[in-house]
């Protein structure tokens, strides 16, 4: 009995000691891919760290100044105004998309007849490239050939400058990227009230519970984990959004529609300032993080209740 006990024993030990022994291999061949992949993201960010603490154009030494172009972006007025017109684009190019995509969420959750078309046209500005979108959008946005302008027209509306006036170069840009996003929200959000349960539905219906009751009370409270998701994914690509506005304005007229993003790309790639570049940077992520992070925080919290 002992011996069939141990013979027992030994064969199931052997595998998982083989197991053991394959998952050393497979670590053989995955180290070199890994070491690569890490260096590709360590080092552009040790770098940018070193360089942060030096003054360095392309055509120049580098020059150690410590905090100083941390202290000099502070004191930077053209940072600042980027810094405010950045927080500007963002905020309203998530609120709309969140918005609107909430609400295309809770339409498309229903059944009525060529939903699935619909939904597929509704989500096809997502599928395209931002520069293809840029492009198409400049055309349209032109003051004599643009069609925009001619839609106002045949209602009687005055022509718009649209992306070539200061006062309505931003809104004209949350435009676009609201257009291009909101189906994001939209398959997030969906994806959420799908897997809804229906019983407390047909019970606040049985109580007498209104549509807009029963979406206040019920369908955002349970579906706000993925709303807080969609958020997030808007608030981090509204931050970094760069070939959009390259494209359309490259951070115009004058520096209208200059983000972080785009006093970024003029510092290091036209002036050449690679070590102020840097700090501005890692200020740039470091504003990424809290704001994620805060974000996180907020759907965490959800949790715990």
């Amino acid at each position: 009995m002992s011996e069939t006990t141990a013979n027992t024993t030994l064969q199931s030990a052997a595998p998982l000691g083989g197991a053991h022994n394959y998952a050393r291999r497979y670590w053989v061949f995955a180290l070199p891919a890994a070491i690569v992949v890490t260096g590709v993201i360590l080092f552009p960010w040790i770098f940018s760290v070193v360089m942060s603490v030096f003054t360095w154009k392309v055509s120049g030494n580098a020059y150690f100044v410590g905090l100083d172009n941390f202290s000099k972006l502070f004191h930077d007025t053209r940072f600042l105004w980027a810094m405010v017109r950045t927080f500007y684009f963002t905020a309203a190019a998530v609120v709309l998309p969140m918005i609107l995509g909430i609400w295309a969420a809770v339409c498309f959750a229903n059944n009525f007849s060529l939903r699935g078309l619909c939904r597929t046209l509704f989500i096809l500005p997502m599928m395209a490239t931002p520069v293809a979108i840029a492009l198409v959008w400049t055309m349209m946005f032109h003051p004599q050939l643009g069609v925009l302008n001619y839609i106002l027209s045949v209602f009687g509306l005055p022509p718009s400058q649209w992306v070539y006036s200061d006062t309505t170069v931003i809104p004209t840009l949350v435009m676009v990227e609201t257009w291009q996003w909101t189906p994001l929200v939209m398959l997030i959000v969906l994806g959420g009230i799908a897997s809804l349960p229906s019983d407390p539905y047909e019970a606040a219906i049985i109580d007498g519970a209104s549509g807009w009751q029963m979406f206040r009370y019920l369908t955002v409270p349970m579906v706000w984990p993925f709303i807080i998701v969609a958020a997030t994914m808007r608030v981090i690509d509204a931050l970094k959004t760069f070939d959009t506005i390259f494209v359309i304005t490259n951070g115009g007229p004058g520096t209208s529609s200059e983000t972080m993003n785009m006093l970024l790309y003029q510092t290091a790639f036209a002036y050449y300032d690679l070590g102020y570049a840097s700090a501005l940077v890692l200020v740039f992520f470091a504003i990424i993080l809290v704001i994620s992070l805060g974000l996180l925080s907020m759907r965490q919290m959800e949790r715990w209740q």
